[in-house]
């Protein structure tokens, strides 16, 4: 006897296709929440990027804000010019200890000229507000353009650390009290030239263009030097490890026999992709720098040290690129009577 087919029995409600069942409901309960979890570790992650970001961005676009103090200096020709006639044998050899004395004597004029209060200051105290790179930034513009001495020219020169913390809200009159490097007379008078517009925060140039600076002077610190070492640097990886990488990527994929020394080759390529960076900046010290004598503050170190960090990811990549040429691209150049140079070159 044969089911009619054009009336089928009827399907019972409990094991309906249309109907989620209890372990169907189950399954299904699980995916959401895992999907939820999912969500919310990315949420998560998120979030802590952007804490990251903002504090890195509070705590450092300060930096691209220096306190300036603008004063009228007088370039006197007795001290930076003594023998006079300008010339720039004679101007070299003066220091800027001289120049010192030529700002503080201005900055003080300035002060009285502007009738601020200079309280319980003295002379050391007002000298103290200007950064010890002053006196050079001002001997540095009379040797570029000897026409300056003896005339008065308005400059924009860097307050010392502590004023510009005071302006930046990082110093106060409480924490004065407990620093050698500032006295509370010195925050005083420092609101007070700000009150008068002596004193300024202006946007720091020099934070992109100068280079490092000691500890005495940290306000006139700056990252030309590392963004030059670190430019120079790249230019050596990319000379040496891009050419040396590529070329042993097509040795070992294309050229290579397999062999048990192709083979300990690629494990080793794989073992060096997987060590930290700290073991390459060891290897760097002791080869480049104790063992041959580099010097350690040279470009050239640090871009060896790149270089083998960088060559197993470029060969790995590289292989991988080539793995994924097809077969038939292969054979069909060497079937037409391409070598096997030209196949790879020309046509992988």
């Amino acid at each position: 006897m044969t089911r009619d087919l054009t009336n089928p029995a009827p399907v019972s409600a409990a094991k309906s296709l249309f109907r989620a069942d209890a372990k169907a409901k189950a399954r299904n309960a699980a995916e959401a929440r895992f999907k939820a979890y999912g969500l919310t570790a990315i949420l998560i992650a998120v979030a802590l990027l952007v804490v990251l970001v903002i504090s890195i961005l509070s705590s450092g676009l300060s930096a691209f804000k220096q306190t300036m103090i603008t004063i009228p200096v007088y370039i006197d020709a007795k001290i930076v010019d003594p023998k006079g006639g300008a010339e720039a044998a004679n101007l070299e050899k003066v220091t800027t200890l001289s120049y010192a004395k030529v700002i503080d004597a201005s900055l003080t004029a300035a002060l009285e000229k502007a009738g601020v209060d200079l309280g319980d200051a003295g002379k050391k105290e007002i000298a103290g507000l200007l950064s010890k790179e002053a006196p050079a930034q001002v001997r540095s513009q009379v040797l570029d353009n000897p026409a300056l001495i003896g005339q008065t020219v308005v400059m924009n020169l860097l307050a010392n650390g502590r004023v510009d913390g005071v302006l930046k809200g990082r110093v106060t009159l409480e924490s004065a009290k407990l620093d050698s490097n500032i006295t509370p007379a010195q925050v005083i008078l420092a609101q007070r030239m700000e009150e008068a517009g002596i004193l300024a925060k202006r946007f720091n140039w020099s934070f992109i263009t100068a280079p490092d600076a000691s500890e005495l002077r940290p306000e006139a610190a700056g990252l030309g030097i590392a963004i030059v070492g670190s430019a120079y640097m790249m230019l050596i990886v990319l000379g040496l490890a891009l050419p040396v990488g590529v070329a042993a990527s097509i040795y070992l994929e294309e050229f290579a026999p397999q062999n048990w020394f192709t083979d300990l080759i690629e494990v080793n390529i794989s073992n060096l992709a997987a060590v930290p960076s700290i073991v390459f900046g060891i290897l760097g010290l002791a080869i480049f720098i104790n063992y041959a004598g580099l010097p350690a503050s040279s470009p050239i170190v640090g871009g060896l040290v790149l270089t083998l960090m960088t060559l197993p990811t470029i060969i790995i990549a590289t292989r991988a690129a080539l793995k994924a040429v097809p077969p038939s691209i292969r054979e069909a150049a060497l079937g037409v009577g391409a070598s096997k140079m030209q196949a790879i070159f020309h046509h992988v």
